[in-house]
């Protein structure tokens, strides 16, 4: 009794202090003591210097950042946060592959600096383009309902690369096989997480078909998501898989 109390103590602490910009960052997944974790406006990211692409990029959602305030910028550049260097426009020129974005466009067009930041060689991805422009587009979509039903989502979403991967461009960017995605709802009553493991290719499945469990996408990744959860939530949120809890049709 005293456990659970306790658990709904930290549970009930999150949920009302977490609604404070700058409080906290439940989005954000554990990291080592060495890892240098970059800040944007809109969003945080691991950058991984082998690969010239993040790790992970990570962010919040709210119904209210739905909203566009502010038009695509197209401007694609190098992040100068990245003290060892991004890719750059050379390094996708010819290459057949998207400037795939991983914190799409789409959910920072709530201030100019969100969108102009989303820009940032350190939050792109060489991406198929009937890939990108197809089920990826489709999942962004999908993700800013679920803020919007949902009143805020937390999203981590990054490259699944293995050894050896083709490489584009003079900085040998890596060519993803597949994208992760994973999303938190975290607003009572029905806190609920889902994830998605998508391969680097055109696809006219249903986005369903492309989700898994948060503890699945875990193992697949290395990746520990949601750490400042309360571990006995965080473990029934991250091995729940329920489809039908989320919203899939078109409104």
């Amino acid at each position: 009794m005293l456990m659970c109390f306790r658990y709904r103590y930290l549970f009930l602490f999150l949920f009302y202090f977490c609604q404070l910009p700058g409080f906290c960052q439940l989005e954000k997944p554990a990291v080592l003591p060495t890892d240098s974790v970059i800040e944007h406006c809109g969003f945080s990211l691991l950058y991984n210097e082998k690969y010239e692409q993040a790790k992970w990029v990570a962010y919040e959602i709210t119904k209210k950042e739905t909203e566009k305030v502010v038009k695509r910028s197209n401007k694609f550049k190098p992040d100068p946060k990245v003290s060892t260097h991004t890719a750059n426009n050379n390094d996708y020129k010819g290459s057949g592959y998207d400037r795939g974005h991983l914190a799409p466009a789409g959910d920072m067009c709530w201030s100019q600096m969100s969108m102009d930041e989303s820009f940032y060689f350190s939050n792109i991805s060489p991406q198929v383009p009937a890939f990108n422009r197809g089920i990826w587009e489709k999942l962004e979509e999908r993700v800013r309902a679920w803020a919007i039903e949902n009143g805020t989502v937390y999203v981590v979403t990054g490259p699944i690369i293995h050894d050896k991967p083709t490489t584009i461009g003079a900085s040998k960017v890596a060519v993803p096989q597949y994208y992760f995605k994973v999303i938190l709802d975290y607003t009572l009553p029905d806190i609920k997480g889902i994830g998605f493991v998508l391969p680097n290719a055109a696809s006219e499945a249903p986005l369903q078909s492309f989700a898994l469990s948060i503890d699945e996408v875990e193992k697949i990744t290395g990746i520990d998501f949601f750490p400042l959860i309360p571990d006995e939530q965080e473990n029934h949120i991250e091995k729940t898989l329920c489809i039908h809890c989320w919203e899939w049709s078109c409104k």
